[in-house]
């Protein structure tokens, strides 16, 4: 059954006129009368009582009418909700990224949650090399990563250059130092994130290259336990700058140059270059976009 008969009958009944309908709706009064004809036909029953000079609704007609007008609701809920998503107060986001670039984007869903407060964002923790396949998948709209994926399928957006940060704690005894020697750093414990990365195997190589022992005597699953166990004084690390900015600035931690050690690398935004993104993802974008004119790198140390 076509709606268009549906909706052609609800305004004859509240109009209880073919002609008035046929002027609410711009159609002729015999073009109403064949759309009630047809929607008569396909659910074989009568609904209008054409006997009497006043429009008169049969028992089937009134069951159709109730009917009617909740077709009618639902149509008016699914504009609005259409329209919500066009101007993304509702839908849902799902981003995909790694412990260090979920503290990233922290700032960023911030400004995206005041903008749209409706909109449900679902930050899905996955290994940075899942991530296109994941989005290609469709399981995830936008993902975040540190290495240029070279997928034509995917587009990838710099926003960000974080850099590789040697902290301490603010009692450590190189804490009112600005730079270091990787040779003075044999004595050190490094809580070390026990987690397989490029940065993780580029300190392994620079220690070995220097002949430096590098004694990694507690490992953590997380970034936040790393950053704790430093602020305690319990030994030093070596952690992406994005993730520990906000403990430097306020004096939590202190980031000590090691100056054989200089590691950058570029944190991208991907997502499929062949699929529509949602308006949410597209909000999303714009606003990086709007805060990362030209990729953002890390301030100088102090």
């Amino acid at each position: 059954m076509e709606l268009y008969p549906l909706k052609v009958f609800l305004t004859v009944a509240t109009e209880r006129s073919f002609s008035r309908a046929g002027e609410k709706l711009l159609r002729t009064q015999p073009a109403i009368s064949i759309a009630i004809q047809r929607l008569e036909s396909d659910l074989k029953e009568k609904l209008i009582d054409r006997s009497g000079r006043e429009l008169l609704l049969t028992d089937a007609g009134r069951v159709v009418l109730e009917y009617a007008r909740r077709f009618q609701n639902l149509e008016s809920d699914m504009e609005n909700a259409l329209r919500e998503l066009r101007d993304n107060y509702a839908g849902r986001l799902a981003i995909g990224a790694n412990e260090s670039t979920s503290l990233y984007l922290i700032q960023h869903i911030e400004h995206y949650r005041r903008a749209f407060p409706k909109v449900k964002i679902q930050m899905r923790r996955a290994e940075s090399s899942k991530i296109p396949s994941q989005l290609l998948d469709g399981e995830l709209e936008l993902g975040v990563i540190s290495y240029d994926p070279n997928d034509d399928h995917l587009h990838s957006q710099v926003i960000y250059i974080d850099r590789l940060s040697f902290i301490v704690s603010p009692q450590h005894r190189f804490a009112h130092r600005e730079e270091v020697s990787i040779t003075d750093l044999d004595m050190e414990t490094f809580i070390a994130h026990n987690v397989l990365s490029p940065n993780r195997e580029a300190v392994l190589r620079e220690f070995q290259r220097y002949k430096v022992p590098l004694n990694m005597d507690v490992e953590m699953p997380t970034i936040e336990t790393i950053r704790r166990l430093v602020q305690h004084n319990e030994g030093v690390a070596f952690v992406p700058r994005m993730c520990v900015d906000q403990e430097i600035r306020q004096g939590l931690l202190r980031e000590i140059r090691v100056k054989e050690l200089t590691l950058e690398r570029k944190i991208r935004l991907v997502y499929p270059a062949r699929r529509a993104l949602s308006h949410a993802a597209r909000a999303f974008l714009e606003l990086i976009k709007r805060a990362n004119p030209e990729p953002e790198t890390v301030q100088e140390m102090a």
